[in-house]
């Protein structure tokens, strides 16, 4: 995958309400500053400018998000009710997510359940990053569930690294990269919580690909798998010597996987994988000013 153009961009799923594009590593989705010369909602513009909406702020409706550094599947609604039912997938926790990844050291197990609790870092310096409980500083905590399947053991420019497949099962900012780093493997190219010194700084980008996405409308079963960016004849850095699990079989596990069944229809925003407190008054109010925005009707 080339770096991004405002021309070249790849489409992996498109319906009359929906696309799914393969977003490139360090794009911003949108931006409301001149100086960003390159964005993805700017790449929508130039590939549909019919399907631009004039009365969204950015053209083009999210229905979710991606860091900048991180590249992948991500779902683009083309009206308001498209947008409100996939609200309502991410909101009742049935959308499925794997991402693919390359991370440090040799992963010892072939599978992973990553259990810290995510929190705000308040420490001086680590603005605007997040953090495990338990960390000096660390504000809020709430309970975050990642999966991690290894796929192989190789190395990255010399040194030990892993390709993993990674599932959220929560969706805390920065969820994947906090568990890894936590587990001791983080990121390779990850600047904000990868390995200090200048080894983040060699890989010419974070090594983070959100890979599979499925959302089950109930119009439409949204889904979409990119192409896998983490291959050697694509990256010369990049030597796999031991195949742990093959893709391919757990893309096949993944497409003939159930949906998750509904949890919580009443409550808006992320949920933890236990019970906790009430949503409070300034929650739904939240919810309820994003569901005028962006769906037909808050009660439909």
């Amino acid at each position: 995958m080339e770096p991004g153009s405002v021309d070249n961009l790849s489409v992996v799923y498109q319906s009359s309400d929906f696309l799914v594009v393969n977003k490139h590593w360090d794009l911003r989705i949108d931006s409301k500053t001149w100086r960003e010369t390159l964005t993805l909602q700017k790449q929508l513009r130039h590939r549909f400018p019919e399907l631009a909406d004039p009365d969204t702020c950015y053209g083009f409706r999210f229905c979710h998000q991606l860091d900048f550094s991180t590249s992948g599947a991500l779902c683009v609604a083309l009206n308001k009710a498209a947008a409100g039912s996939a609200y309502r997938c991410f909101k009742e926790r049935r959308v499925t997510k794997a991402y693919l990844a390359l991370v440090r050291g040799h992963v010892p197990e072939s599978q992973v359940t990553i259990s810290h609790a995510i929190g705000k870092n308040t420490t001086e310096g680590r603005a605007h990053t997040m953090c495990i409980e338990g960390t000096e500083g660390c504000e809020n905590p709430k309970p975050s569930l990642t999966e991690l399947v290894l796929l192989e053991h190789g190395s990255y420019a010399g040194d030990p690294v892993s390709k993993v497949l990674l599932k959220p099962l929560t969706g805390r900012t920065h969820q994947l990269r906090v568990h890894c780093s936590a587990l001791g493997h983080p990121v390779v190219g990850d600047l904000t919580y990868g390995q200090a010194g200048d080894r983040e700084a060699q890989p010419f980008r974070m090594m983070l690909h959100a890979f599979y996405l499925r959302i089950p409308t109930r119009a439409e079963r949204v889904e979409a798998c990119t192409p896998d960016p983490f291959l050697p004849t694509l990256d010369a850095c990049w030597s796999p010597h031991t195949l742990l699990q093959p893709l391919d079989q757990l893309v096949r596990a993944l497409r003939a996987a159930p949906d998750p069944e509904p949890i919580d229809k009443d409550a808006c925003g992320p949920l933890p994988p236990h019970p906790t407190s009430p949503e409070t008054e300034a929650q739904r109010a939240s919810c309820l000013q994003w569901l005028s925005e962006w769906t037909l009707e808050p009660g439909h």
